[in-house]
């Protein structure tokens, strides 16, 4: 299935050559039909001779309603740029050819229209001027068809060049991910809510779950049209009307897009090849604010040039647009930038909520060019070198077909360039600095905290700027290849042991000295501080119960394996029977009781203890 837009200046008979080619009248605005202007998109089809089936999209050519006309010439196959033969080449005609050469629509038909009107030698003149207007455009070599509504000439002509021009226009892709702008949403008694738009990258089924983006609406296929025929199954290149369950029509809105769930999300910024039109009146300066559009798509942006400060008419430059609100696009979707009243810029999509890039920075602009220009495997690697990505984007941002994708993918995984880890694809120079990085960020904690054995976890992971699976991931790697430690919820490198100055020896073997001579009743007064404390507990010296009270590690030993035989043998103890066990005072034995309360060695019961389970002795 192909779809034809037409294009072309205000009054220059689309509509009523759409309607002389098919019997159908796009204009289906009372307000289109009393003004006679196109306001809104059109839709009619029809069989050319060959049996091909087309759809036509018919575009408002008024100046009002350029972003009108971009979306209908979103997917478009074969344009039909319609000039009058009494006006000739018009402004909205060169904007309109702008339009199409930054879509780099694949293929056009000049089609001069009211031929009925002039003269043959005036069409003639006509024709030169159409050649200079098309000269350097992608049209420049496009069949002219002389035509008149009225009288029918050259209609058949025109059909004839249809077929013609779509015999080696390739056809819409299957990427196995359908999608469809949506032009339209309105309400059918008896139905509910139905969205037109064409079909692109994969084919829709009645019964689908589909999710509408931005906004993550969800909702299934109730039923589908072509052409105002009921089907089951709608092929890529389809002009649709797609009739929605579980959505209102009040929720949607031209510009969303109808995808399966998880194909597409909140797009916010872009970056993109731009070209700049021949139309520019003025310079289009870094940090301008522009007007993004891209299919049915429209955000206000801010533009950041990344290699130059202004873009002049004709040149290209790689730029990152800042969305004001989201979009639902896809690498290599084009798009259009237009300022208050002009068409000045547009190109393709190459990445999709890219990090802010530095300016003038040669490494940026060699990645740009690689996702423009490289090969499969080598746009993969840059996306792969940003971190770990499940299989399913990995593949897409390839925009190829799902099986040369997998070819792609599988070659990667295959020479050791990428591995598969916990249902992600990872660039194994991307793993090994990871794991690098972790192994730094642990050691730039145990350097400003050099008496604690392992760095938290979750502070490491902070400091590495990563989601939790990713990081999981990461440091089960590093532990593998023998980079790093897991030490309870902690992590350290491998082998590491923090050291004490000798002030700090001197300081806790004096403090441990006092705890063993204190036995069941150590010193309470004058501890060292939090961080000794820390590194002797963690070393397993001391047992601190958090209430004052500090035991040597070997002593409390002995007082669990007392407290543990006691209960083995009479089942309970009490307070008072803890503090006449180690001739201690109460505030000793309810320490360490509570103690062992929190250490899930024993429980409350009324006013004694009871084992919680079997105990080992041993620290």
């Amino acid at each position: 299935m192909y779809v034809i837009g037409t294009a072309g200046h205000v009054d220059h008979g689309k509509s009523t050559l759409v309607r002389a080619l098919t019997g159908i009248d796009p204009d289906r605005l009372r307000e289109e039909k009393e003004r006679g202007l196109t306001i809104e998109l059109g839709f009619a089809w029809l069989t050319l001779p060959s049996g091909r089936e087309v759809s036509i999209v018919d575009v408002p050519g008024h100046e009002r309603f350029i972003k009108n006309m971009l979306a209908g010439a979103g997917g478009v196959d074969l344009a039909l740029l319609v000039i009058a033969a009494d006006e000739g080449p018009m402004p909205q005609t060169r904007e309109h050819l702008a339009i199409l050469d930054l879509l780099d629509v694949p293929a056009g038909i000049v089609v001069i229209s009211k031929c009925d009107t002039v003269e043959d030698g005036y069409v003639e003149l006509v024709e030169a001027e159409i050649e200079d207007a098309l000269r350097g455009s992608s049209m420049a070599k496009a069949r002219m068809v002389r035509t008149s509504a009225a009288t029918g000439e050259g209609l058949p002509s025109l059909l004839a060049a249809i077929d013609a021009a779509l015999e080696t226009t390739p056809a819409k892709r299957d990427l196995g991910r359908p999608r469809l702008p949506i032009d339209r949403a309105f309400t059918i008694q008896g139905f509910g809510t139905v969205v037109t738009g064409t079909l692109l990258d994969g084919a829709l089924e009645v019964g689908s779950e589909v999710e509408l983006q931005p906004g993550r609406l969800r909702a299934r296929v109730r039923g589908l049209q072509r052409h105002k025929t009921k089907v089951t199954r709608l092929e890529p290149g389809t002009r649709a009307a797609v009739n929605l369950s579980g959505v209102h029509a009040d929720e949607v809105s031209r510009g969303m897009v109808l995808a399966k769930p998880g194909v597409l999300g909140a797009v916010r910024a872009i970056d993109v090849r731009l070209r700049a039109t021949e139309l520019l009146a003025h310079p289009l300066l870094h940090d301008a604010g522009v007007t993004l559009l891209s299919a049915t798509s429209e955000s206000e942006a801010k533009l950041r040039l990344l290699e130059v400060d202004e873009l002049l008419p004709g040149e290209e430059a790689w730029a990152q647009l800042v969305l004001a609100s989201p979009v639902a696009v896809a690498v290599g979707d084009h798009c259009v930038v237009r300022t208050s009243n002009d068409t000045v810029a547009g190109g393709r999509i190459v990445a999709i909520n890219p990090k802010r890039h530095r300016r003038n920075d040669g490494a940026v602009i060699a990645g740009l060019i690689r996702q423009l220009e490289g090969t499969a495997s080598e746009r993969l690697l840059d996306l792969l070198l940003n971190g770990p990505t499940d299989t399913t984007t990995a593949t897409a941002v390839l925009n190829i077909e799902p099986s040369l994708a997998a070819e792609v993918l599988r070659e990667l995984l295959g020479n050791g360039t990428a591995l598969e880890r916990g249902g992600k694809v990872i660039a194994t120079t991307w793993l090994e600095s990871a794991v690098g990085r972790a192994s730094a960020a642990s050691e730039e904690y145990l350097v400003a905290n050099s008496l604690r054995f392992a760095a938290p976890r979750e502070q490491v992971r902070q400091l590495l700027r990563l989601d939790v699976p990713t990081f999981d991931m990461v440091i089960a790697e590093a532990v593998k290849v023998g980079r790093m430690e897991e030490r309870g919820a902690a992590l350290a490198p491998r082998g590491y042991q923090p050291q004490l100055t000798p002030k700090q020896q001197t300081q806790a073997d004096a403090f441990l000295a006092a705890l063993t001579k204190g036995g069941f009743t150590p010193p309470t007064d004058d501890p060292p501080d939090a961080a000794l404390l820390g590194y002797l507990s963690a070393a397993g010296h001391i047992e601190d119960t958090g209430a004052g009270v500090i035991f040597a590690s070997p002593i409390f030993a002995e007082m669990l394996q007392r407290v543990t035989a006691h209960l083995e043998a009479d089942g309970t103890i009490t307070l008072a029977e803890v503090r006449d066990l180690f001739g201690a005072s109460r505030k000793y034995a309810q320490a360490f009781i509570e103690h062992l309360d929190a250490k899930r060695i024993t429980r409350r019961v009324g006013d004694a203890r009871v084992l919680r389970a079997p105990v080992e002795t041993a620290r």
